[in-house]
């Protein structure tokens, strides 16, 4: 068997890849080896879910690991990955657990394991924890009072709730903003959140049945939702995914706010505020250069990191900074989160349109994006292809051509056999041709 942890916890189709056994496993591999860090400790550890239909199974399995292995669990029901990860910090558990598949269909559903404080696992355990899960049955279980014990937290979601409204507390009073959850974790507490913080609030998408998790709605079917918000006559639009450790947003005309976007508005906002860490923000390689741009104009460094929120947040915590994102919509505010938080950023949107009483749409103009075009090349052997000495050409000649007005971007895929083309150019045309042009040199290179 290959790795099991991927760059987002362990991943697979429910019941075939991510077996109940499986779970059993990881969980009870992650209780021994925090026990065998400090054997004279108990752990504790939180576990939430999203409401799709494995997530009943795969809880019980994870329960059951955990508890078997002499660790007390806490067991906070469905709510969204941020709250399992602040609620880890707050309980001061040695372990966060959530069972999610995020954006994903729902047939699929993954294992994310947070460690103390409410972080990401360290790699180091990581490596632990999947070592021992592949290694067979445990011997020498507790029995007796070394059992662990199970425990519902029924106000769980209040706590998260009440956690939000006082790091964002500014009034949304006079907003309308129509959320779609994606019918997933955030079906609750996000129209509940927006409602406490004085905006009103109209709701799509908020009737999970365990089955309807993302099917043609959330952030990744976000085109629904723009016509919803022009019929409506609303300020904006928020649009989760099924976890809602991110979002997107419409303006009043129904016109999408990217992450890219969303990260300019609240860096400017928090930079206006004094609150901005050194006046940097950290962002990744696929921001596109209107970002780059608009923070260079607006006096706010980047920080550059490689795709991926786990980057963000390394980066974050080495340079002790306090905002970073994806144009995915995946923002972390690390004064009041220790992850992707989507509603701790809506809230911070709906804030600065409250705070200078502006339109959404004014407040995302601070980024003109430059048309983009991406590419996904098959090819043999994607390293190899992509450091070759005819690619390499074609991207300089590129670079020259686009010069300061745009800019070109090459990478092997991280999961398949692709090389991903990116260009970004003043012109949608001039964007397709290099795109293409560069393209068919990477496929004939293979």
């Amino acid at each position: 068997m290959g790795r099991l942890f991927g760059t987002d916890g362990v991943r697979g189709r429910a019941n075939a890849d991510l077996t109940p056994e499986l779970a059993l496993a990881v969980s009870g591999a992650a209780a021994r080896v925090l026990i065998g860090h400090d054997p004279t400790h108990r752990p504790v550890a939180v576990i939430g879910r999203d409401p799709r239909a494995s997530g009943e199974m795969l809880e019980a399995a994870v329960v059951a690991g955990l508890a078997s292995a002499g660790a007390d669990v806490l067991r906070v029901g469905v709510l969204p990955t941020p709250a399992v990860a602040f609620l880890t910090g707050l309980f001061n558990a040695d372990l966060g657990v959530v069972l999610s598949a995020s954006h994903n269909p729902m047939p699929d559903n993954g294992i994310k394991l947070f460690a103390r404080g409410g972080h990401k696992l360290p790699d180091d355990l990581e490596v632990e924890i999947e070592e021992l899960a592949l290694a067979g049955e445990p011997t020498g279980r507790p029995t007796g009072s070394g059992v662990g014990r199970v425990r519902d937290v029924p106000d769980a979601g209040e706590q998260y709730i009440a956690h939000l409204l006082k790091a964002v507390p500014e009034s949304l009073a006079g907003l309308h903003v129509l959320v779609d959850c994606a019918h997933g974790a955030a079906s609750t507490v996000a129209p509940e959140v927006y409602r406490r913080a004085g905006a009103t609030v109209t709701v799509v998408a908020a009737a999970p049945d365990g089955l309807n998790i993302n099917d043609g709605v959330g952030s990744t079917h976000i085109e629904a939702l723009a016509k919803q918000v022009v019929a409506a006559g609303a300020d904006l639009g928020i649009a989760h995914d099924g976890d809602a450790d991110r979002c997107l947003a419409v303006d009043a005309d129904g016109e999408i706010v990217d992450g890219d976007q969303i990260l300019a508005l609240c860096a400017t906002a928090m930079r206006d505020g004094g609150t901005l860490v050194e006046n940097t923000v950290v962002a990744t390689v696929m921001s596109n250069l209107g970002f780059h741009h608009a923070m260079r104009d607006a006096g706010i460094e980047v920080v550059t990191t490689a795709v991926g929120d786990r980057y963000v947040l390394e980066a974050l915590r080495e340079r002790g900074l306090n905002l970073g994102g994806e144009q995915s919509g995946h923002v972390v505010f690390t004064d009041a989160a220790t992850t992707g938080d989507g509603l701790l950023t809506a809230l911070h949107v709906m804030a600065a349109m409250a705070r200078t009483n502006s339109p959404l749409a004014e407040l995302a103009a601070v980024v003109q994006r430059l048309p983009q075009v991406l590419l996904n090349v098959p090819v043999g052997e994607k390293a190899a292809v992509a450091a070759s000495a005819t690619v390499s050409a074609a991207v300089a000649e590129a670079d020259g051509e686009l010069g300061d007005l745009g800019r070109i971007l090459l990478r092997p895929s991280g999961t398949e056999n692709l090389v991903r083309v990116m260009v970004e150019a003043p012109t949608s045309d001039q964007a397709e041709q290099i795109a293409h042009r560069v393209a068919d040199v990477v496929a004939a290179a293979s």
